[in-house]
């Protein structure tokens, strides 16, 4: 079982920048795929960036240019550095793990982090 634990969110101005951080109970670098996933009030679930085991990216149109996911491997902590914030980023933040073992795959969600973002 892959435990993870998302932090890091908080209030922010417009503008501002957060980075949320997510540990995982093991290695990072031997998942399939992590990603960052939002989920405001009254709304689905959306996908927000994810990265694959090899390191490659993707991001959600809405936050192309000012997010960035990355692995720390010293930490074995997955990050989402969040910049010039825009208050429809204001959402619950939740870490995503994809595992793959012996062919079959098993999916983790963390417990999400509040990012507020208003003036």
């Amino acid at each position: 079982q892959v435990q993870l634990v998302e932090s890091g969110g908080g209030l922010v101005q417009p503008g501002g920048s957060l980075r949320l951080s997510c540990a995982a109970s093991i290695n990072i670098f031997t998942l399939y795929r992590m990603g960052w996933y939002r989920q405001a009030p009254g709304e689905q679930r959306e996908l927000v960036a994810t990265i694959l085991s090899g390191g490659s990216t993707n991001y959600a149109d809405s936050v192309k240019g000012r997010f960035a996911i990355f692995r720390d491997k010293a930490k074995n902590t997955l990050h989402l550095q969040m910049n010039n914030l825009k208050p429809e980023d204001t959402a619950v933040y939740y870490c995503n793990a994809d595992q793959v073992v012996r062919g079959t795959e098993y999916v983790y969600w963390g417990q999400g982090t509040q990012v507020t973002v208003s003036s």
